[in-house]
């Protein structure tokens, strides 16, 4: 389950008394709202049903991870060209195609008769999703043109989206258990049908106006890179990471990624402008962003497939089991955001990452039988409330000292950097996982040998253990990393403390 920290874009728009406000911009609010839940419940609803999906479609171990990534790479990829595109195309416009694009998707993927299918649909879904929750942030941001009411209608945002990833959990146990996993991608076709015909009618057309250029080569550069990076994980977890298959996609995505800077310091229309990077608490707090990122869906992955196949719980029990995560989150939230003017930034995101990351580290504690309530919960609350306590100054952070044309790109990146780091995190510890299982059973195959077939499923068991324990390890040496960089690159300063403050730059935090 992914936590998406959205912030509000600087838009221009100022309220005056000779434009009325639209007598209609709460009912848009509320089609607007609707379109996010659906896509904040697919980033948990599909996350219960990985594991029927596995087995349903014959997915390998080592290929399971693109069930999340082809998502997540797609839509962090694609997130400030899709942010452009709602500017430049119709924010109304886009809106309504990323509804009916993503509804498409989800029918496709519900579908499926094979993992390709399966893959090819998620990321149709990343793709849409790129288009559509931009356009929804844009079009509150210029439909509620007074400050006062442009924070309260962010905060419904927030609050929709945050109980969204809860709902989704739900959701996703009790169709995976009574209907069917496909149910988990079936259930937008409705919610994004309802959501299009309402819009049409009650959400106002808007745009920019000027230059209105896109940087294709940029995104192109940006995704390709990615996806080669991904792919190269997966190839590791089947050929091994020496093998020539291996390095030579990794060298690609260097190679990608190394094109995508150079074109973005020379273009004159940059997708991101580096000027954005090079600011210390900002860069900082992206960096922060992908390697929690990273940690935490890599976790989630685990923690579901551990539920489901290792204790034997339902997929409706599993959901439930996540349920304190999220409202651990919410309830972080709320305090970090009281403290941030009296504390800075800082001390909330080094004690949220220490909570993290002490959290991460008792997962790696967990055998074949231990107990929810001892072994599990606690690890929950501390790293539910520990990653609250770093969304909020994160999230603010990315607008301290920025300058207005940039405000979109830059709060934008908190959002795209969660999406790569988690993109990037599950396919490395997936790879992580399969290789420790693999290693695991070759060191034991000959004990395992005498005990016949009772022999061989205990050591698979004890070898999915065994995977867990060393993916929880990496997970934790991630969030520790992203504790360092906050003790040695986050700093404290007026700019910080006025950001949060601010009611034109409103943090929304999802799940």
């Amino acid at each position: 389950m992914a936590n998406d920290s959205v912030v509000a874009p600087d838009i221009s728009v100022k309220s005056s008394s000779a434009v009325p406000p639209d007598p209609r911009r709460w009912l848009a609010l509320a089609v607007i709202a609707v379109a996010q839940l659906m896509v904040v419940l697919d980033a948990t609803i599909v996350n219960i049903a990985l594991p029927s999906a596995q087995e349903a479609l014959h997915i390998s171990t080592a290929d399971r991870q693109w069930i999340v990534t082809a998502y997540t790479l797609t839509f962090g990829g694609l997130l400030l060209l899709g942010g452009r595109i709602a500017d430049y195309f119709g924010r109304k416009r886009t809106f309504l195609i990323g509804l009916l694009g993503f509804a498409g998707a989800s029918a496709l993927g519900g579908a499926a008769v094979n993992a390709g299918t399966l893959f090819a649909a998620r990321g149709l879904q990343g793709l849409f999703g790129a288009l559509l929750a931009p356009a929804a942030l844009s079009l509150i941001t210029v439909t509620f043109t007074e400050a006062k009411e442009r924070a309260k209608a962010f905060g419904v945002f927030g609050g929709i989206s945050g109980g969204g990833a809860a709902i989704g959990l739900l959701a996703g146990g009790v169709l995976t258990e009574y209907a069917d996993w496909r149910w988990c991608l079936l259930v937008n076709i409705p919610i994004a049908v309802l959501a299009f015909a309402a819009a049409v009618p009650v959400v106002k057309e808007s745009k920019a106006q000027g230059d209105t250029r896109y940087d294709i080569p940029g995104a192109v550069l940006a995704t390709a890179g990615q996806v080669a990076l991904v792919y190269g994980f997966t190839k590791a977890a089947t050929d091994g990471w020496s093998s020539a298959v291996t390095l030579s996609w990794l060298g690609s995505a260097l190679v990608l990624l190394a094109a995508f800077l150079v074109w973005e310091a020379r273009t004159p229309h940059p997708l991101l402008p580096l000027r954005v990077l090079f600011d210390r608490n900002r860069g900082g707090s992206y960096l922060v962003s992908i390697l929690l990122g990273a940690g935490m869906l890599g976790m989630f992955l685990f923690m579901t497939f551990y539920l489901q196949q290792t204790l034997g719980w339902s997929a409706m029990k599993s959901g439930v089991a996540y349920m304190p995560f999220s409202g651990g989150i919410i309830a972080a939230a709320v305090v970090a955001s009281r403290l941030l003017p009296r504390t800075g930034p800082k001390a909330l995101m080094t004690v949220g990452g220490l909570l993290a990351t002490a959290s991460m580290v008792w997962l790696t504690r967990l055998d074949l039988d231990s107990s929810y309530v001892t072994a599990i919960l606690p690890s929950f609350i501390a790293m539910s409330f520990g990653m609250g306590l770093v969304f909020v100054p994160m999230s603010n952070m990315a607008l301290s000292g920025v300058a207005n044309h940039d405000a979109g790109v830059a709060s934008a990146m908190v959002n795209t950097t969660q999406q790569v780091g988690g993109s990037l995190g599950t396919a490395l510890l997936n790879t992580i996982f399969t290789t420790a299982v693999t290693g695991y059973i070759a060191d034991h195959a000959a004990e395992a040998a005498s005990g016949g077939a009772a022999g061989g499923q205990l050591l698979q068991a004890h070898a999915a253990i065994h995977g867990y324990n060393v993916a929880f390890t990496a997970s934790a040496i991630l969030l520790a990393v992203a504790t360092a960089v906050v003790i040695l690159m986050i700093r404290n300063n007026s700019a910080d403390r006025s950001a949060s403050q601010s009611e034109d730059h409103v943090p929304v935090h999802i799940g």
